[in-house]
């Protein structure tokens, strides 16, 4: 069994991710601790690297820049869609996670941004996308 935390490594990690508000986004509180293999694409990058030489039972703060995380923000992934291009069966109130079907027949998820009368506009970026992310870690296990 390794010291530290080394790429390659099996982890265990109880955490709760903050944005720089204070407010919670994600916890592993009252669930089984996050389990993936360190330096395997499996967390965003930030997070992984920030892990590395911890010791078991050690407690961290990691700070991800959104480049280390879900990215920036991009405008080009926010759409205006025409109003009736979408069946009146489906909710468009700002906020509402949709799901839509790209050209190619990918499925993508989409948040409704806003709306106006004849428009609504659908973003694709990742709703933690240009947020620096703020970890609160304890290293639970090497497997």
């Amino acid at each position: 069994m390794t010291d530290t935390a080394k790429a390659g490594d099996k982890l265990r990690v109880h955490y709760t991710g903050k944005l720089d508000n204070g407010d919670v986004f994600d916890t592993s509180e009252g669930r089984e601790p996050l389990e993936f293999t360190a330096g395997s694409g499996e967390i965003i990058p930030g997070l992984d690297n920030g892990l590395v030489g911890m010791e078991v039972g050690e407690q961290r703060v990691v700070t991800v820049e959104p480049e280390d995380g879900y990215g920036e923000h991009d405008p080009a992934r926010v759409q205006s869609v025409p109003r009736e291009a979408i069946p009146e069966n489906i909710p468009t109130e700002p906020g509402t996670q949709l799901q839509v079907q790209t050209a190619e027949g990918q499925t993508i998820p989409v948040v409704v941004a806003g709306s106006d009368d004849t428009h609504i506009q659908l973003d694709a970026n990742h709703p933690l996308a240009g947020q620096t992310l703020h970890f609160d870690v304890t290293l639970v296990e090497i497997v």
